[in-house]
């Protein structure tokens, strides 16, 4: 039997060269008898947690490595072989791309020396009379961690250039071991990889040339032809096993250092966090916190203190105290508004007597992950707040999170249609066929409508690579405000760069790699209605004396109400679209959960799932509002037996169905907001096999279900609907 681990594979994170996701090229690793995979993106670790996550459902080892190439045209594979080992990678890989513009960097082989402490090294000489020399190098600063790489790449040469190339290896001492310069996980990407090239190059087709690969060897072999292909050495394809063996690191060893400031001989982290949320609760309550609330405050901090969450919480704080000392309006919105505690630390506005928090929805020890806090700042006065971030954190211990921007449709049409040299107007014509920001392959009905044949053998080729090419990234942007803030050096745990924008830098891991590693993430986001609502607050106080905030505007005043009730909402957040005015005199709004709602039906999920009909025709006494157990009508009493949250989906989850906690939070992250992952279908059979077993009628369950379903195409959580619904009633005020 032959072992062999494929130790060069690029991801379609190295921009424009792979043609595989790295989840693709995991599992057809797996498939194939590989006994691990190695991720060695070019000058980049921005696939390496998509591939980790995919190697621990599979069950493959992942070698987490990098692709060095230097300015002087040479090129290097590195493995960490443990932990420090990697945070000099990624300190190397931040050094590169500090010193470039972004996208860009610029290493010398230098600074691989420098950096290269505990760094397995395989040297890629460059076909030149200089390859001697590069290897005698690298064979002299790694001394024991230095191997030369081979490949069989069909070029009609090979069996002349491996011999040339064992013989260097022999002189400088370099063990050969085998690799494939991997480009993709199947044979049928080649042609896709051949776009990407002349996307890269600005080429056509036509035109490229040698510049694309003469084959379609590129993809992930199987060990059994590795071993074919370099028969009589193949100790090269098993020495790929004692480099796999040698780096024994893994992503599951990050573990994510929060931020704390030295007080000596101060309390800790977690008595500060209980001081500050009991003085905010007496704030918040001048006339006493009632009973219900000094409950959910002690529930809330032990929970904090067991998952040792409160240097999270101090942060936010400290961030959302800058702004208030500076004047600038904020709130936290989203699950944040589920917890007591921000409310008494100020940073969300929302009454927790006016809605039933549930903080599991925010905190939760079976997920054992940190929360995500949003804070909206005003939009005209929110670069204060981030460059308040860098000064107190240093660029070395704060970033911002990336944004991967993907192909669509229409761009993807684009792209295609200009490298395989159809005419500007035909592209022009299949672009103008996408709706939207479609992911959607375009239908041959559609490219009839437009005048085209789908059967023409360019334009079917067109169609079928834009096809594949949907999904692959384009390249890193920056997060519209999410920031990673770490204890230690930022550039340890993941490579930062410069963004576009001046005194902005980015890390290389977007939202979702954060959450599968269970980084903290705080958003500071902008919100123009804040900028209005602010100078509305300056004018009330210049004009009539009296200072207001968000937490301190007069509630459920009937004036506001009978303005939206007629639809009067221009200019008001949320509530302004066409669809909003005109759900509104059907609504007809009367208190502040009613805007809750108002804010949360008029969206593609209770609209797809059909929830809004129903639950207008409850409202005005059309139809009898019936709840077919107790236990859900303390789940659904607030909207009339409709699920129109993402909080109540989960409860009846867990009331209904018999859910555990952690579930229902699976649950949650299927339906997830923005998101159509396309799993919710997963939870179908457990979901009605429990109500029905709980004594519920197997239809009521099946159209329970159907109506959840709707969330994952759109759907709000009841906090984050009370959030813009807080604003919507301060500004309606405001216009009145």
């Amino acid at each position: 039997m032959t072992y062999y681990a494929e130790l060069q594979v690029t991801t379609n994170f190295s921009f424009l060269r792979g043609a595989a996701h790295p989840d693709e090229l995991v599992v057809t690793a797996a498939a194939s008898g590989h006994a691990a995979i190695g991720i060695t993106d070019h000058n980049s670790l921005a696939g390496i947690v998509r591939a980790h996550h995919a190697a621990k459902e599979v069950g493959i080892r992942l070698v987490v490595g990098c692709c060095l190439d230097l300015r002087d045209g040479t090129s290097l594979l590195t493995f960490p072989e443990d932990r420090a080992a990697y945070g000099r990678l990624a300190r190397l890989l931040t050094l590169g791309k500090r010193r470039a513009p972004k996208g860009e960097c610029h290493l010398d082989y230098a600074d691989v020396v420098t950096h290269g402490d505990g760094q397995i090294v395989v040297a890629l000489p460059p076909e030149t009379a200089d390859a001697a020399n590069f290897a005698a190098r690298v064979a002299a600063d790694f001394a024991g961690r230095a191997f030369l790489a081979a490949h069989h790449l069909y070029r009609g040469d090979d069996a002349r250039r491996l011999t040339r190339l064992a013989a260097l290896g022999e002189a400088t001492g370099l063990p050969f071991v085998a690799t494939n310069d991997v480009l993709y996980h199947l044979p049928e990407r080649r042609p896709l990889q051949d776009v990407l090239t002349c996307i890269r190059e600005g080429c056509t087709i036509g035109e490229a040339g040698y510049r694309l690969a003469a084959n379609a060897e590129r993809h992930l072999k199987t060990p059994q032809e590795m071993a074919r292909l370099f028969r009589g050495r193949e100790d090269a394809v098993e020495r790929s096993l004692e480099i796999v063996e040698r780096c024994r690191f893994s992503l599951d060893e990050l573990r994510y250092e929060y931020p704390e400031e030295a007080i000596p001989d101060g309390p800790t982290p977690q008595q500060r966090l209980i001081e500050l949320a009991w003085q905010g609760a007496a704030e918040r309550f001048p006339k006493g916190v009632p009973d219900k609330i000094r409950d959910l405050i002690e529930h809330e901090l032990q929970l904090i203190e067991r998952l040792d969450y409160a240097r999270y919480f101090l942060t936010v704080h400290d961030i959302v105290r800058f702004a208030r000392r500076r004047g600038i309006l904020c709130q936290g919105r989203g699950s944040a508004a589920n917890s007591v505690v921000c409310y008494c630390l100020g940073i969300t506005a929302v009454d927790p007597a006016r809605i039933d928090v549930l903080f599991e929805r925010f905190i939760s020890a079976a997920r054992n992950e940190p929360p995500d806090i949003d804070v909206d700042f005003e939009h005209e006065r929110r670069e204060e707040v981030i460059q308040y971030v860098y000064e107190k954190y240093g660029r070395d211990r704060a970033g911002l999170a990336a944004t991967v921007i993907c192909y669509r449709s229409r761009s993807a049409i684009r792209e295609v249609g200009k490298v395989l040299g159809l005419s500007v107007d035909v592209v022009a014509a299949l672009a103008g066929i996408v709706w939207g920001w479609s992911n959607d392959p375009i239908a041959d009905l559609r490219v009839r409508e437009a005048g085209l044949d789908p059967t023409d053998r360019t334009l079917r080729l067109a169609l079928d690579l834009a096809a594949q090419l949907v999904g692959f990234p384009r390249h890193l942007s920056q997060h519209v405000g999410g920031f990673v803030i770490t204890g230690g050096p930022l550039s340890e745990l993941v490579p930062i760069e410069n963004a576009a924008m001046e005194d902005r830098t980015v890390i290389e891991w977007d939202k979702d790699d954060l959450d599968r590693l269970g980084i903290l993430k705080i958003d500071v986001l902008a919100l123009g209605m804040l900028t209005g609502i602010r100078k509305a607050f300056a004018l009330i106080e210049n004009h009539y004396g009296r200072r207001l905030d968000l937490a301190t505007v007069p509630a459920e005043d009937p004036a506001v109400y009978e303005m939206l009730s007629r639809a009067d909402s221009l200019g008001v957040f949320q509530v302004e679209s066409r669809a909003q005015m005109t759900m509104l005199p059907r609504l007809k709004p009367r208190e502040f959960y009613d805007l809750v709602i108002e804010v949360a039906i008029v969206r593609p999920g209770p609209i797809q799932g059909d929830m809004v009909h129903p639950y207008l025709r409850r409202r005005s006494g059309r139809e009898t509002v019936t709840y077919p157990s107790e236990e859900l009508r303390e789940v659904l009493g607030k909207t009339m037996g409709v699920p129109l949250f993402q909080e109540q989906a989960m409860k009846i989850a867990i009331v209904g169905a018999g859910f555990a906690p952690e579930e229902a939070d699976r649950l949650r992250r299927a339906m997830a907001t923005f998101k159509r992952n396309g799993d919710i279908h997963l939870f179908r059979d457990k979901f009605v096999a429990g109500m029905v077993q709980n004594g519920y009628d197997r239809d009521f369950a099946t159209r329970c279900f159907s109506q959840i379903e709707g969330f994952g195409t759109y759907g709000f959580p009841e906090s984050h609907a009370a959030s813009f619904a807080n604003l919507v009633s301060n500004r309606s005020q405001h216009l009145i």
